[in-house]
């Protein structure tokens, strides 16, 4: 049975999580296929939007602790996980979480890394790596006080507690709640809308998104004005300017 599930829909690529007698445990294998299918889909010029999903009971709920604990300290920094993660984070398209149940550990990394979250009623999100005697290693000290704040950020890491999905919405943790019977069909459906966008301008605008929270505001704002200015060189914005003004839906061909 394969781990991880690829499913096409159009342009919208689903991959699954698919270890649910280890909860969705992201091992290396797991990180490995989800960071070669980002790979592939990064040049597929037929896909404009990823969305990765666990099931109706559980997203992942944390790293692989047999394979953790089978690494001493010449293992972990030789580890390749930081590399699996890099290679992930890389993806230059829209990439959407749909979350149901828990998502611990390295599975709520993998939440802070999608630009989008969308969660089930019953989804819960936490860094409980502090009850084992260790913390956060893939991102999760630096993404999570960029999305919710020092304060909330603190206190989670440092008790090990979670959020509800409602808390998780009020956090700014997540972009909407849904019946977990729903999660995913909202999920394809906002990748959907997505997709109907210019391919140049998804990328252009969450590469701008990312560089807010990683440079200054001036810096980041001269790199927007870039961006915005290199589009106006694309048959994709002439495209779309025309289909307005002739009142008709748009025709993007990523060029």
């Amino acid at each position: 049975m394969s781990e991880l599930i690829v499913t096409r829909h159009d342009r919208v690529l689903q991959l699954t999580l698919n270890r649910p007698a280890a909860r969705n445990a992201l091992n290396n294998a797991l990180l490995a296929q989800l960071a070669e299918q980002l790979e592939a889909a990064a040049s597929d010029r037929e896909i404009s939007v990823c969305v990765i999903y666990g099931s109706e009971r559980c997203f992942a709920a944390g790293a692989d602790l047999n394979e953790m604990a089978e690494k001493d300290l010449p293992a972990t920094l030789n580890d390749i996980r930081p590399q699996l993660w890099a290679r992930i984070n890389a993806f230059n398209k829209p990439l959407i979480a749909a979350v149901n149940g828990f998502a611990l550990g390295a599975g709520c990394e993998l939440t802070l890394l999608c630009d989008v979250v969308i969660a089930g009623d019953n989804a819960r999100f936490g860094l409980p790596e502090i009850t084992l005697g260790i913390m956060p290693g893939a991102g999760g000290t630096q993404r999570l006080i960029r999305s919710v704040g020092k304060s909330l950020a603190s206190k989670m890491v440092l008790t090990g507690e979670s959020l509800s999905a409602q808390q998780a919405l009020n956090a700014g943790l997540v972009s909407d709640v849904f019946p977990a019977a729903l999660t995913l069909e909202y999920a394809l459906k906002q990748a959907a809308l997505m997709a109907r966008h210019s391919p140049l301008a998804l990328q252009a605008a969450k590469q701008a998104l990312r560089q807010s929270q990683e440079v200054s505001l001036q810096a980041g704002l001269a790199q927007e004005r870039q961006l915005f200015t290199l589009l106006s060189a694309t048959e994709d914005r002439r495209e779309g300017i025309d289909a307005f003004l002739q009142k008709r839906t748009p025709d993007f061909k990523g060029r």
